[in-house]
């Protein structure tokens, strides 16, 4: 990426990078207070920055070529913004909380596949955030700049995501997932040493794109709230797992398993990150990992044709687990595979997608890097 993307300007402040993640269990917990197990990727997005001495902001997306020009106080919901939303918004959120928030100029580039479940939009919106932290000296932590990165998401750019996101792409942490409590923040790094097993995890796309800011995510996400009125507790986060099928048989059919997805899954993340802390063998984890990508077909009802199918041909042709990962409606499985088996699956998964006259699959080995941060000191 050049330093000169904008007229007048020779030099950036700086040079900022955040990740896109991938999600090991626990989806769609996040926003009912349940527990998520996300990791930070080496793939991400890198914007060079520098600050202004005015309110405008002159965004630049290299991937795109294209450019826009938007003043802080023009920045609101409904504003129309597109991809320039999920920066902008982060100074709209910063000045929400009352913190200064001098204009920049930004060029960003990003190497996280666009719709893949993979939170391309959090690496966009938490680069912002980070850099814009530490050039106008707010001094957040951590989970407060991930909370930036999720206003602008929430409020500016219409999707209706939880926090988890934003959190493993400023919280993450190399060699290591992360338990996040998304009622109490608690975030409690879970190492995972995949290379010492002789595993690796295989993310396949299946190039079948999905959004968040659609009706299908906002009705599953007023599902699992109706459910928790219906239930009486503040989030299904409060429903015990013991004896789940009684506490939810006065439900209707779609309430009760939504909220059997969300209770259930949130217990897999527990039992994940308590057998990956114990120094089990990760290839233990295979099976929860089956367990709720099948909680996401039919009690969730998120899943696609195209990934149903990359799931099951990645387990039949050796994978210990496989999952969707991500909010659904397309997007990538994830594999925990030997990793001399690598090749063998992926090309298992091409030839099934290809008989079935899905699109191709792209494949790729994750390396569980590290969360935003300055990378040009």
């Amino acid at each position: 990426m050049k330093a000169q993307r904008f007229e007048g300007v020779e030099t950036p402040d700086g040079t900022w990078f955040a990740p896109g993640r991938i999600n090991i269990i626990g989806e769609h917990t996040d926003y009912n207070d349940g527990f998520v197990l996300p990791a930070a990727l080496a793939q991400g997005a890198t914007a060079q920055v520098r600050l202004r001495n005015d309110d405008l902001l002159r965004l630049h997306a290299v991937d795109l070529n294209e450019s826009c020009e938007v003043r802080l106080s023009e920045v609101s919901p409904g504003a129309g913004l597109g991809w320039a939303a999920y920066v902008a918004g982060v100074g709209w959120a910063a000045s929400q909380r009352g913190l200064p928030v001098p204009g920049i100029d930004l060029a960003v580039t990003s190497n996280v596949p666009v719709g893949a479940g993979l939170s391309s939009s959090a690496a966009l919106s938490c680069v912002t955030a980070q850099a814009w932290n530490d050039l106008a000296g707010w001094g957040l932590d951590g989970p407060e700049i991930a909370a930036l990165g999720r206003d602008a998401e929430n409020h500016i750019a219409g999707a209706p995501t939880g926090l988890m996101d934003q959190l493993a792409s400023v919280c993450g942490r190399v060699g290591h997932v992360l338990q996040i409590d998304t009622r109490t923040g608690e975030i409690r790094p879970v190492p995972l040493d995949l290379d010492r097993a002789g595993l690796a995890i295989l993310v396949i796309d299946s190039n079948t794109p999905h959004t968040h800011a659609d009706g299908e995510y906002a009705e599953r996400r007023a599902s699992c709230q109706a459910a928790a009125e219906a239930l009486g507790v503040p989030a299904l986060r409060d429903v015990p797992i013991d004896d789940v099928a009684s506490s939810l048989a006065d439900l209707p059919d779609v309430l009760r398993r939504r909220a059997r997805h969300v209770i259930t899954d949130s217990a897999r993340v527990k039992q994940v990150s308590q057998l990956l802390a114990g120094g089990a063998d990760p290839r233990r984890i295979g099976p929860l990992l089956n367990a709720s990508h099948e909680s996401m077909r039919h009690d969730f009802e998120i899943t696609a044709p195209t990934v149903d199918l990359l799931q099951e041909t990645a387990v039949s042709a050796g994978a210990y687990g496989a999952r969707m990962t991500g909010g659904g409606f397309g997007g990538c499985v994830i594999a925990l595979v030997d990793a001399g088996d690598v090749d063998a699956i992926v090309n298992a998964c091409a030839a099934a997608a290809a008989a079935a006259h899905h699109p191709k699959p792209a494949s790729f080995i994750a390396q569980i890097g590290d969360g935003a941060h300055r990378i040009d000191r």
